[in-house]
């Protein structure tokens, strides 16, 4: 981390993630959902520092690829520290509609290209 880091942030992403390299769980995407469960779990652990900044954001849906840019993290740190937060219920995650392939419109494309044509 360089000395100008916003946060004054002092400890490398690896000891973010207890030197874990890889997910735990394969729920995330880059546009995967999450959001904090509120109220927390009664028996859920105490939140890290930045699992509790990650809750913070967290607070609407919100996807991974942004809180990784806002936290100023590795999208892979983000990760291994929402399979932990998941895994202690203390997130939800909602992962992206799949889109169904259907049949364009033609008349709508004719349409268009008409539009674009008279341009």
């Amino acid at each position: 981390m360089s000395g100008s880091d916003a946060a004054g942030r002092l400890v490398r992403p690896f000891a973010l993630t207890g030197g874990r390299t890889r997910p735990s769980r394969a729920d995330f995407t880059l546009i995967t959902t999450v959001t904090a469960v509120d109220p927390p779990p009664e028996r859920a652990p105490r939140p890290q520092p930045e699992q509790a900044r990650i809750l913070r954001r967290c607070v609407r849906p919100v996807a991974v690829a942004e809180l990784a840019a806002v936290l100023d993290l590795p999208v892979s740190v983000i990760v291994i520290m929402l399979c932990d937060l998941l895994e202690a219920g203390l997130i939800t995650a909602h992962p992206p509609h799949p889109v169904s392939p259907r049949t364009p419109n033609l008349d709508l494309l004719q349409k268009v290209r008409d539009g674009l044509g008279r341009l």
